[in-house]
């Protein structure tokens, strides 16, 4: 272990550079969530009594977006710039699970959790914010 000195700082640049495997494991982690919600959105949820059609249409949407994210996560963290990317990797798997879970927060808690509607669209803006930015 190091011994931090005075001329040593806690906190390098280093360790707010983004890293491809940890991009890579947030990929297959909103990848497998994803698949999971949407197999439950399929069989389980549909049981649940207060379920709509529209709730059920936006558990689906939902549970795409994290498999999408999750598969461009994925692509980034293999890519050699992209990889390690500021903005691009960390904007999509912030804002995808923002946008995910506000929707399915809302789906399964109802009015008590309305507030988050407006949420949603944060995270959508932050998923697009990281996909243009793989233009640049």
């Amino acid at each position: 272990m190091v011994n931090p000195t005075s001329s040593t700082p806690l906190l390098t640049r280093r360790a707010f550079l983004v890293n491809p495997s940890l991009l890579w494991k947030t990929g297959a982690i909103f990848a497998s969530v994803g698949i999971i919600a949407g197999a439950f959105g399929a069989h389980g949820l549909r049981k649940r009594s207060g379920m709509t059609a529209d709730k059920i249409h936006a558990w689906e949407t939902a549970s795409s977006y994290a498999v999408y994210n999750g598969l461009a996560l994925l692509l980034v963290s293999l890519h050699p710039r992209f990889g390690t990317h500021r903005l691009a990797g960390p904007a999509i798997a912030v804002g995808g699970f923002v946008f995910s879970s506000s929707i399915m927060t809302l789906v399964l808690a109802g009015e008590r959790w309305k507030f988050l509607g407006p949420v949603t669209p944060v995270g959508g803006m932050a998923m697009i914010a990281g996909y243009v930015s793989l233009i640049f």
